[in-house]
């Protein structure tokens, strides 16, 4: 788990794609942490991207580290509720206090409740994690 968030941290931006019926969408992400166990990310519910995860569970992770090293992170997500995880992400990263906090009704935590990470490089190398 620790080898993953490190990477994403070490990439800065990462890349989270969810599908929109047939259509797959595509953005940026910059938040990740571990709690309780598992592999958080964070959004707004009145994002596309929240509805198109309640709709469909299934996304995928891109990212591009140092020396054509890369990972992809496939696997279904659910969200946590609870207040403890979003202060947990706000300690984590204190800039999201300029956009959200704990009560505000809109801010979620979603975390993979299965999957796998997979660490490859340009010549074809790979390493795979199971979450």
């Amino acid at each position: 788990m620790q080898e993953i968030i490190q990477f994403l941290n070490e990439a800065k931006v990462f890349y989270l794609a969810t599908a929109e019926g047939d259509q797959p969408r595509v953005r940026p992400m910059g938040f990740v942490m571990e709690y309780e166990g598992k592999l958080c990310f964070c959004t707004n519910n009145k994002k596309e991207m929240y509805k198109q995860m309640k709709a469909n569970p299934k996304i995928e992770i891109s990212a591009c580290g140092n020396e054509g090293k890369t990972l992809r992170i496939a696997g279904s997500v659910a969200f946590n509720t609870s207040r403890e995880a979003k202060v947990k992400a706000l300690e984590v990263n204190p800039h999201l206090k300029t956009m959200y906090s704990p009560d505000d009704g809109i801010f979620e935590v979603f975390y993979f409740i299965q999957g796998t990470a997979v660490f490859g490089d340009m010549k074809g190398g790979k390493k795979e994690v199971k979450l």
